[in-house]
């Protein structure tokens, strides 16, 4: 886990690709692969199948939001990539059960030999991709994000070209792989957790249809017949309220990690030892019937109607707090705004009768028998 001097500098580096101004630049393309996901599911429909699992619709359209925005590629060049972070997160979710012996990860075992296969062929896979970005932006031969590529990508490639014009031109080394490391972390982030964020708020709307019915009529006053633009997305208040109850029920990571940089003292009673791992459980605070009321395992959205008093400082934890918080909430923000948005302007969703509801924790929250729902077109 990177801490001091070389913490603050990636994070200096990513941040800008998440700046308010940056990210209007790319709510028409999340408008245009909503589009091709409403016209996919338009289709199904069509062919007589109105029942629909959406998490897989969810799956590709996040992949392919975070492929056009921030890796300069679409969903099928990056198919691969999603192929093998979604192998990776399956067998880590299997050897997780492990997490707690101590020493675990030094036994050894088929899952961990398959991973470091998959990981070795995924990091190639990157440094393939990085090379090619490369070689377009060296016919500007510009250090620049425009050069490089507008997305996050771009910006790691124009960090890098920096350094190599400060200090001299080298084959992919240090600076290539901690682009690696960062578009993997990106990657998962921005494919899986807003996949399941999109994914629960579907299933939370499709059997809370009064919340539908107000939500609808928030972006048909909105927006109107028009996709949303980027001005209109503060403006989609009962929307935010729904996402931060689905957030509030079904966070995409239930367990937040920590590590200790120094020995610390929690609460004048609690000695954290340097080195020690420490997991905030968020799945428990955010279901703390002590903090939210009787009602906490509930679907509420006007816990968060603006002017309603909020719970304290940590009771709130979907992207973590402090200044290790998820660089890209912002991102995901804008992203189920523009998503959800856009399927309800196109869209009745029922609950289908063959749903059974079963989260289960595989380091991230999923439904285990995917959210089937009705659809009935509006338009």
């Amino acid at each position: 886990m990177a801490n001091g001097a070389t913490w603050s500098h990636q994070r200096h580096v990513v941040a800008p690709a998440f700046m308010a101004d940056k990210l209007k630049g790319r709510v028409g393309h999340m408008v245009e692969c909503t589009r091709q996901t409403v016209r996919a599911l338009r289709e199904a429909v069509a062919r007589g199948g109105n029942e629909v699992e959406m998490g897989a619709h969810m799956t590709r359209l996040a992949g392919d939001v975070i492929a056009r925005t921030e890796f300069d590629t679409s969903y099928e060049t990056g198919k691969r990539i999603f192929h093998l972070i979604e192998e990776l997160q399956r067998l880590t979710a299997r050897s997780s059960r492990y997490l707690w012996v101590p020493g675990s990860q030094y036994f050894p075992s088929k899952y961990r030999r398959e991973m470091k296969r998959l990981n070795g062929e995924l990091e190639q896979v990157l440094k393939e991709s990085i090379q090619r970005n490369r070689e377009i932006a060296d016919e500007g031969r510009t250090p620049s994000p425009e050069a490089c590529g507008r997305g996050l990508l771009g910006m790691l490639l124009a960090e890098m070209e920096k350094k190599e014009n400060a200090f001299g031109h080298g084959e992919l080394g240090y600076d290539a792989q901690t682009i690696i490391d960062e578009c993997k972390t990106f990657f998962f982030a921005g494919h899986e957790t807003s996949a399941l964020l999109l994914t629960w708020a579907i299933m939370l709307l499709a059997t809370h249809p009064e919340w539908q019915d107000k939500a609808r009529a928030e972006v048909a006053q909105v927006s109107g017949d028009a996709p949303p633009a980027a001005d209109h997305l503060p403006k989609l208040t009962v929307l935010q309220m729904v996402i931060n109850e689905t957030l509030r029920l079904y966070p995409p990571a239930t367990l937040l990690p920590r590590m200790a940089f120094e020995d610390i003292t929690l609460g004048g009673e609690l000695r954290v030892p340097r080195g020690a791992s420490v997991w905030i459980p968020l799945l428990a605070i955010h279901h703390d019937k002590a903090v939210w009321g009787t009602d906490a395992h509930e679907f509420r959205p006007d816990r968060f109607a603006p002017g309603r008093a909020r719970p304290g400082a940590g009771r709130f934890l979907p992207f973590a707090a402090g200044p290790r918080n998820c660089v890209g909430q912002a991102y995901a923000m804008v992203e189920a705004k523009v998503v959800l948005a856009m399927l309800l302007a196109s869209f009745r969703f029922g609950i289908s009768d063959e749903y059974r509801h079963a989260p289960v924790n595989v380091l991230t929250l999923r439904p285990r028998h995917g959210v089937p729902v009705r659809l009935l077109p509006l338009r």
